[in-house]
């Protein structure tokens, strides 16, 4: 059974290899392999929720991404969340067009009738790429201290957009930026 389904924004073959040198570094650590184990991509999650019908989020995303261009992203930051997940990411530069694209994303969404967390929602959203996930408190300094050797900033260009279900991670659908809308 599912937890719940996400749309994730994905990377350009060269800064998704970036990221994965990333999850590398820390598995070999054996800080943490939690992102490779589930079979996850690296990506930005823009909108979680366990509960949605993934038929009706399949058009909106496809009519969404086919007017949307690739969008430039650079990584200049590690952070991490303030829960129990443990979670250490990369942190995007937070720039007008990548905000506009996950706002433009929800306004289509509404329009359909999906309601929006509060997590995701335009004004609280923290765009972010998950590089560890369920470190061991004890190991958190560590985990920054491999993250903090990484050449940063590192920059390219979210390619396409896609709805998983998890966990384990199961692509369900993703399109294009800037693709036809004829299937």
């Amino acid at each position: 059974m599912s937890e719940g389904y996400a749309i994730e924004l994905y990377f350009d073959p060269a800064l998704e290899n970036q990221v994965l040198k990333a999850w590398n570094v820390v598995a070999r650590r054996q800080i943490s392999t939690h992102l490779i184990e589930i079979e996850s991509r690296p990506h930005i999650t823009l909108f979680s929720s366990p509960f949605i019908d993934p038929s009706k989020l399949e058009s909106v995303v496809k009519g969404f991404a086919s007017k949307q261009d690739p969008l430039p992203l650079s990584f200049g930051s590690i952070g991490s969340l303030p829960n129990d997940d443990n979670v250490l990411f990369l942190a995007p530069t937070p720039t007008l067009p990548l905000l506009q694209f996950h706002f433009q994303l929800c306004d289509a969404m509404k329009r359909e009738g999906i309601e929006i967390g509060e997590e995701f929602r335009p004004d609280s959203w923290i765009p972010y790429c998950p590089v560890a996930e369920e470190v061991p408190k004890n190991r958190m300094a560590e985990a920054f201290t491999v993250l903090r050797d990484l050449k940063l900033p590192v920059a390219g260009y979210a390619m396409d957009i896609g709805l998983v279900e998890y966990s384990p991670v199961r692509e369900l659908f993703s399109f294009v930026l800037g693709g036809s809308i004829e299937s």
